[in-house]
């Protein structure tokens, strides 16, 4: 834990949504240490609460507000506990997510569907409609991430609704880049490739030749560890990324370069 006061995100109020695991767990621990207050949300509230311990016995400021981000008033209530408890919410990481993968589009079913459009384009809408008005009330520049997946800009294996679900991300950052620029606040995606977190095992337990196929396109042919993604959200979500907006930054070991 640093007290340095010029981490890159010193002083600042993070909200990080899918915080009890992988992206969202490491993204939470370094924006803390980037000198964040961080407001973290998921549905395990065990873990979160574990992870909160975590960020605070390190000396840094955490608060766990578990939620569904499919449910809008958990979304609301998150942002209001971050208000409430720090002042203000400058940024906002929505990283909660959901994947399908190994069936063709016909063999989809109708739940499987509804829950990756429900947590994926859903989820983010939820959020940054209660995320951008109180980021527009605190008067400071705000920030927003969206995680996307090179899912979001071409098929890669996941699933044909997850590949859908995707692209919207990418969809909804522009949209509210667009929108609310010229008001202060930056919305960015990224364009997240292999990692290995939770979700990443899950996919592999129930089909492992997909690992071949995942690993096959990138340039950098390993898994990313969660941190790495979680690097790109720190520093989009603070100052130094100040004229970066409506992007969707690539963070997949050159999946998207070849």
């Amino acid at each position: 834990m640093t007290n340095d006061a010029r981490g890159m995100l010193d002083g600042r109020v993070a909200l990080i949504t899918g915080a009890s695991s992988g992206i969202g767990a490491a993204a939470a621990r370094l924006f803390a240490a980037e000198g964040a207050a961080v407001v973290v949300t998921a549905r395990r509230a065990d873990r979160l609460q574990e992870l909160v311990d975590g960020i605070r016995a390190a000396g840094g400021r955490a608060l766990a507000a578990a939620g569904d981000v499919t449910v809008p008033q958990d979304a609301e209530r998150a942002v209001a506990a971050a208000v409430e408890t720090f002042g203000r919410l400058d940024a906002a990481f929505n990283n909660a997510g959901y994947a399908t993968a190994g069936a063709l589009l016909h063999e989809v079913d109708d739940a499987d569907y509804a829950r990756t459009m429900d947590v994926n384009v859903r989820g983010v809408w939820n959020c940054m409609r209660h995320q951008l008005p109180a980021m527009l009330a605190s008067g400071v520049p705000g920030a927003v991430v969206n995680t996307s997946s090179v899912a979001g800009t071409v098929a890669t294996g996941a699933s044909a609704a997850y590949v859908a679900a995707k692209h919207a991300v990418i969809g909804l950052t522009k949209a509210a880049a667009a929108e609310y620029g010229a008001r202060g606040i930056r919305v960015n995606a990224l364009v997240v490739g292999n990692t290995m977190t939770e979700m990443m095992e899950q996919v592999l337990d129930r089909d492992p030749e997909l690992e071949g196929a995942f690993l096959a396109r990138p340039v950098q042919k390993r898994m990313a560890d969660a941190e790495e993604v979680a690097q790109a959200a720190a520093w989009l979500c603070s100052e130094r990324s100040s004229f970066v907006t409506g992007a969707a930054v690539p963070v997949d070991g050159g999946w998207t370069a070849t």
